[in-house]
């Protein structure tokens, strides 16, 4: 397998903060970038500096990893797991990832993420001398059903999306849902579609054992089944799996959570201030921080209902109080709620991280894109509560190509850039390459005259009258619209004459830019298992081992 680095600046709706981010180890000294990523990412992410960041120990690392023991226990955690929890235990750092519990896994880019951090813990290990294991933190607690139902594979000639069709009555947290007949009708029928689809692979078989009720897993959830799934996958890496929205895990993270409630007001002024730093520097804020917004999530006791908590003014007193559901609570009920029953109060995505981090000795944090710009608001919630900024670090960025798709594209020519398209707009590009020599060049010719004489024309006729300039820029935009439109026709020609080029286009974007998105955002990670096995986990680890700050073309 060859590996190719590309700037990531390829991949389209890449925020102009994330793009700062990662040349940021070349910005200057006092560039705000640096600022909010604090000093262990000062020298930029690929630097290192993270790994020697100094870390508060943690309250109660044995009630950590009991937890952790009991849960990866439950997914059926490897040996390799297990050893990584006791190195928690005994004073271990973590590098922490995360994703929600998407249908099957999810897109690529879980799988990319979890390697990453397997990767960046194994190199601090190396470097430093002091254990690093790598930590999966499943986002159960979302309450997005639309955006976790789904997972896409491929036919020969399209993108099938395969959907559990799971439903509840509330908006309640996605980890939580049962999966069975009735709240995930369609779950059967999408793993006989992902089993014949996965060619009946060994894959397809962990999908079947992780989401379908047996014996030895009577009651699975979204959550247990991406756990069990995620686990097995990377079983032989030592990957821990975290589920944190047991009753546990919120009593250890109660002080952020306290501390976002008793200081919400100041929190929230510091947020406004971080969103007008971003603006004045022309970024824009990744989350709306709006006038009665908070950090938190409250759960309804007897539905498990998931609402935000809304920052209210008591009418008679001015004093703060929250709202939910119908229902006004004061700070007091509030911390009475996280007392005994912490479980119902959760994060929302800016303090989702330093929540994570009140429980772990987290060295690192490995974030996709939106997740990284997300940190730049958090940073003054990390500042408030926890005194420190955790590093945050890159994701491997990745298109596996395949080697039949690989042929075809050294046969046609065609680089990675060039197949983010449309078929049909690479089609075009084909046609247009296989047109004869002599006709390219009478085409040229044509249009670099007309360019030439056009702007002169204009020039001269702008220079007797405004008007008659104003005219001969319409006209000539209408002309070169037909300069155009015959070199399309010439380009359509030829690919009538060859139709292989049509189906090379075809072939090209379905594989590198599904659907009009990159691959690793959309095609499941399973896809890639089912026809290349366990094996690949340890390449793409290798792969990430290479920290290209931007897009990677793995050829398989």
């Amino acid at each position: 397998m060859s590996v190719e680095c590309y700037p990531i600046t390829i991949l389209p709706h890449m925020s102009q903060l994330y793009r700062d981010y990662l040349a940021m180890g070349d910005s200057a000294p006092d560039s705000p970038v640096r600022t909010w990523y604090g000093s262990g990412n000062s020298g930029g992410p690929f630097a290192g500096g993270w790994m020697r960041s100094s870390l508060p120990a943690v309250a109660d690392p044995n009630r950590l990893a009991d937890e952790l023991l009991r849960q990866n226990q439950s997914f059926g955690a490897s040996p390799e797991t297990l050893a990584n929890i006791e190195h928690l235990r005994n004073g271990a750092r973590a590098v922490i990832t995360g994703q929600q519990v998407v249908l099957f896994g999810g897109p690529l880019l879980t799988l990319l993420k979890a390697a990453t951090a397997i990767s960046r813990a194994n190199e601090a290990t190396r470097i430093t001398g002091i254990r690093h294991v790598p930590i999966f933190w499943m986002a159960t607690e979302d309450h997005d059903l639309a955006e976790v139902d789904q997972a896409a594979l491929l036919t020969k000639t399209t993108v099938e999306i395969l959907r559990a069709g799971l439903r509840v009555p509330y908006s309640v947290e996605v980890g939580n849902i049962q999966l069975n007949p009735e709240t995930a009708p369609l779950l059967e029928q999408a793993i006989q579609q992902a089993t014949e689809l996965l060619a009946y692979a060994p894959i397809a078989d962990t999908l079947r054992e992780a989401y379908l009720p047996s014996e030895a897993n009577p009651s699975p959830t979204l959550a247990s089944a991406f756990g069990r799934l995620i686990a097995h996958i990377f079983a032989s890496q030592g990957l821990i799996v975290v589920d944190a929205s047991s009753r546990e895990f919120h009593a250890m993270g109660a002080s952020t959570l306290r501390y976002a409630i008793e200081n919400a007001d100041q929190l929230h002024a510091a947020l406004l201030a971080r969103t007008a730093e971003l603006t004045a520097s022309n970024y824009h804020a990744q989350v709306l921080v709006s006038d009665s917004s908070s950090l938190l999530f409250l759960l309804d006791e007897s539905t498990g209902e998931r609402v935000a908590l809304r920052r209210v003014s008591d009418p008679a007193t001015s004093e703060l109080q929250w709202r939910a559901f119908s229902h006004i609570y004061t700070t007091a009920q509030l911390l009475d709620i996280l007392d005994r029953t912490p479980e119902r109060l959760s994060p929302n995505a800016l303090l989702r991280p330093v929540f994570q981090d009140t429980v772990f000795p987290t060295a690192a944090y490995i974030g996709g894109p939106a997740e990284i710009a997300y940190f730049a608001q958090s940073a003054v919630l990390y500042q408030q509560i926890l005194g420190r900024l955790t590093p945050v670090l890159p994701r491997l960025s990745a298109t596996l190509i395949e080697p039949a798709i690989a042929t075809i594209m050294e046969k046609d020519e065609v680089q990675l850039p060039d197949a983010m398209t449309t078929a049909q707009e690479l089609a075009q590009r084909l046609g247009a390459r296989a047109m004869p020599i002599e006709l390219k060049r009478k085409l040229a010719a044509v249009g670099n005259a007309l360019e030439t004489e056009l702007d002169l024309l204009t020039e001269y006729l702008r220079g007797i009258d405004a008007s008659l300039g104003t005219g001969a820029e319409t006209s000539g935009s209408k002309m070169r619209y037909q300069m155009d439109r015959l070199r399309r026709m010439a380009a359509t020609y030829e690919l009538q004459k060859e139709a292989s080029l049509t189906k090379h286009a075809q072939a090209i974007t379905l594989n590198i830019f599904p659907d009009g998105h990159p691959q690793e955002r959309l095609l499941a990670g399973v896809w890639f298992l089912a026809r290349y096995g366990e094996g690949l986990i340890d390449r793409i680890v290798q792969v990430a081992g290479n920290q290209c700050p931007g897009h990677v073309v793995v050829r398989l």
